[in-house]
């Protein structure tokens, strides 16, 4: 590249870091990796998946499941940060 010349890519990736859609796409990527993520039991069983201002939260209508992600909350956050590449789950919320 020649010097102050940026790549599309490159470029496409500060557009998404500093616009308004990028909380959203993030919301998106998880949903998508969710399956990946918790497996293929614990996706079944979970009926959405939102990120708020650095909160996930988890919906289920299955108590022992609940109870479950309630006790892997640190793990949560860790998966899918490791998953994402970057640091936006703050707070699990399981309801």
């Amino acid at each position: 590249m020649r010097h102050g010349t940026t790549s599309i890519g490159d470029a496409l990736r500060e557009f998404l870091n500093k616009s308004r859609m990028k909380p959203r796409l993030t919301e998106v990527r998880i949903q998508e990796n969710w399956e990946e993520i918790m497996g293929k039991t614990i996706a079944r069983y979970t009926s959405g998946i939102q990120l708020i201002d650095g909160k996930l939260i988890i919906t289920t209508t299955v108590a022992p499941l609940k109870q479950e992600l309630s006790y892997s909350k640190d793990k949560i956050i860790k998966l899918v940060n490791e998953k994402l590449g970057e640091n936006v789950v703050k707070e699990v919320i399981i309801r």
